[in-house]
């Protein structure tokens, strides 16, 4: 029986880019959609620390993807990093941040990492998941991130040619980096408009999300 990966969204322009990864290296898995945007509108609310009641709120969005007969759950929005970790604990099935394998590509490629992002209330959340991801890892490596003003507005009103040229134009700045991130599941749309403006390698979340998944649960059904 193909396994259930219930995806949980925070907003709609995270589901095309998931969904066209999932399509291309896994197509094997039934993806169940979840969405709330009222949680990333809710989360540019919250500009600092992500608060008690929105993290129990995303706990009980993720407690229904499990009772859905969720094999496991995939994120697709960067900004509730402790929200996230709660619900690891209370859920048994994997859950998977969403720049996890992301962030294990990136320091495989060296020390120096940058990262265009376009939501500001998830930068504080994913550089702590950043470093606490490089000091589990024991590899040294330094984050450089710049915020790109309005793209997300851009995607947001159906411009994604707009969004991905905003993008381009700030991906100079970090040409001496050893690789760059794409910060979010939207900012993948921008990958190939990156990788002409730089030469060095240009990471996204979705397919390296995709990868993870399937590896923890073929691995689990393999021990």
């Amino acid at each position: 029986m193909a396994p259930r990966i219930v995806l949980l969204h925070a907003t709609p322009v995270a589901m095309a880019p998931i969904q066209a990864a999932f399509a291309e290296k896994w197509p094997e898995a039934e993806t169940v959609n979840l969405l709330d945007d009222g949680l990333s509108a809710d989360r540019a609310k919250e500009p600092g620390a992500i608060s008690e009641g929105m993290i129990e709120r995303f706990v009980r969005f993720g407690r229904y993807g499990h009772d859905t007969g969720a094999d496991g759950i995939l994120i697709t929005c960067s900004a509730f990093g402790p929200a996230i970790d709660r619900l690891i604990e209370t859920v048994p099935v994997p859950v998977l941040k969403p720049n996890e394998a992301m962030f294990r590509a990136a320091i495989a490629k060296g020390q120096r990492i940058g990262m265009l992002a376009t939501f500001g209330p998830s930068i504080g959340t994913m550089t702590d998941e950043f470093e606490e991801f490089v000091g589990q890892s024991g590899r040294p490596a330094t984050l450089r991130t710049i915020l790109v003003d309005d793209a997300m507005a851009r995607l947001r009103a159906g411009d994604t040619e707009t969004h991905n040229r905003l993008i381009a134009e700030r991906a100079p700045e970090l040409a001496d980096c050893d690789a760059i991130m794409l910060a979010h599941f939207s900012t993948s749309r921008a990958a190939d408009a990156v990788r002409k403006a730089v030469s060095v390698p240009v990471l996204t979340a979705p397919h390296a999300a995709v990868d993870r998944m399937r590896a923890t649960l073929e691995t689990g059904r393999s021990a």
